[in-house]
């Protein structure tokens, strides 16, 4: 969501910033993180060569090549467990189905596929995404025993009742896999001056915290207190070194909207990441050869409706059968975009009156293009150029974003990536007109989103939802 602005936004804001979660969850068991990861990518091992076996008799050096490949780009597998049994499945399947295509294309073009007999590959791509759904639900189904096996609960104690805090401390308790128990707070104000006095027991003062720790047999502190310079807070530093207890601070993050909130290293010094786009290192690399290799296939596939789409621009009304208009980038530069003409007038000025039910200005042909979304196809060739991408935040036109980046906080925040042909706030209701304020605000409020929770899994399901979406025909004018 924007950056909160008045107090039920920020009451809102821990829940916002620690949305995205990692593969390793905090509090849960070692081994348990270790078994999730590894589980999945050894079932699609399994996979392989158990149809190998079964088709031809034997495990060759092809085999083992391939599995090792498999295995390194399966692993670590992801966390699962806390995701409901159908999302679990859904993502199961369009991960084997990336993996697939993208060994497929790698066996076509290198010729490694010839070492292998069609009958083996073909029962293995059925069998390999039924093995990882069979033994990530198993995993499920033995996660009571595991759990009664495992060593008892690690106490936990917090220091400072605050929002962040609290929010850490009631994720633990509602965590059915955490191997952490939330004992209660240490504090200097009076339980009447605490939001969750009633919710978690005070303990003691924070003078008091090293004592307890010994007494109780504490295993974990966590600190959220601020994280300033001042001799009080070295002196509970110090006395919690005469202790064995594991110390950690939760930093008050929610002052201000994490967009992939992240520890990194510059030159050495560890920096705490506020905001950054999702598609650095290798996640941008993969991020842009789908891009490419899906656009340039679309625009293979569907380059006779395109030619035929033109041709109705041309013959239905007089005008450019192209319209490019500027819009906001990546980082905030202008780019120019194409579609479609779909209406008598091409504007691209200061001011702009946004096309609404009904629109006078838009043609015959135009309106049924624009029903369909087939006006935006020539954006797959601003694809390929690398001003957008299959999916992204929507762009807007440049008099749209220079009026609201005064209105709604954290409205640039969504250039930190290409703008998209499609993206989460389309296929959430949020196509077409912005009549409000409140509805731009939802729909930005949906594009953060995606920037938080971004995954290549997420592509694909907005891409497969987008084409239900504009089948239905919704908010299409």
């Amino acid at each position: 969501m924007a950056l909160a602005s008045g107090g039920a936004a920020a009451a809102q804001a821990p829940q916002a910033a620690l949305r995205r979660t990692g593969r390793m969850a905090a509090g849960r068991d070692r081994a348990l993180d270790l078994l999730e990861m590894a589980l999945e990518p050894l079932a699609l091992v399994a996979a392989l060569w158990g149809a190998a076996l079964l088709v031809e008799g034997r495990l060759s050096a092809p085999h083992m090549i391939l599995a090792l490949v498999v295995f390194s780009l399966s692993f670590p597998g992801e966390a699962r467990l806390r995701h409901a049994r159908g999302r679990a499945a859904a993502n199961i399947l369009t991960g084997w189905l990336l993996l697939a295509a993208l060994l497929a294309a790698f066996g076509h073009v290198t010729g490694y596929a010839a070492y292998f007999d069609p009958d083996t590959l073909a029962a293995w791509a059925w069998a390999a995404p039924c093995c990882q759904a069979a033994a990530h639900f198993a995993l499920r189904a033995a996660l009571p025993a595991l759990q009664a096996l495992r060593r008892a609960p690690q106490r936990a104690v917090f220091a400072g009742m605050n929002a962040h805090g609290l929010e850490l401390a009631r994720r633990l308790g509602r965590d059915v896999y955490s191997n952490v128990r939330v004992l209660g707070f240490v504090d200097d104000r009076a339980p009447e001056r605490l939001a969750g006095a009633g919710e978690f027991p005070l303990l003691a003062r924070i003078d008091e915290l090293p004592q307890l720790v010994k007494r109780r047999h504490i295993a974990l502190v966590y600190i959220a207190l601020p994280m300033v310079p001042g001799p009080r807070l070295r002196r509970l530093l110090e006395a919690l070194r005469d202790t064995t207890a594991s110390v950690h601070f939760v930093p008050d993050l929610f002052v201000t909207d994490l967009i992939q909130g992240r520890i990194d290293a510059v030159s050495g010094m560890p920096v705490l990441v506020v905001c950054d786009s999702p598609f650095s290192g290798l996640d941008g690399l993969v991020k842009r050869a789908s891009d490419v290799v899906l656009a340039a296939a679309l625009l293979a596939v569907l380059s006779p409706l395109l030619l035929a789409l033109a041709l109705g621009v041309r013959l239905s009304s007089p005008g450019p059968v192209i319209f490019r208009q500027r819009r906001y980038g990546l980082d905030g530069e202008q780019i120019v975009v194409y579609k479609f003409r779909t209406m008598s007038v091409t504007e691209d000025g200061a001011t702009l009156q946004q096309c609404t039910h009904g629109d006078a200005r838009v043609t015959r042909f135009g309106a049924f293009m624009r029903r369909a979304s087939l006006d935006e196809l020539p954006q797959l060739v601003n694809v390929l150029q690398g001003r957008m991408s299959l999916v992204g935040p929507r762009p807007h036109a440049v008099a749209h974003n220079e009026l609201y980046r005064k209105l709604i906080d954290g409205y640039m925040l969504r250039h930190k990536v290409r703008p998209g042909l499609t993206g989460w706030a389309q296929v959430n209701g949020l196509r077409g007109e912005t009549r409000t304020l409140e509805r731009m605000q939802a729909r930005i409020d949906h594009d953060l989103d995606y920037l938080r929770n971004w995954s290549l899994h997420l592509d694909l399901y907005i891409m497969a939802r987008t084409l239900w979406v504009v089948l239905k025909g919704e908010n299409a004018h």
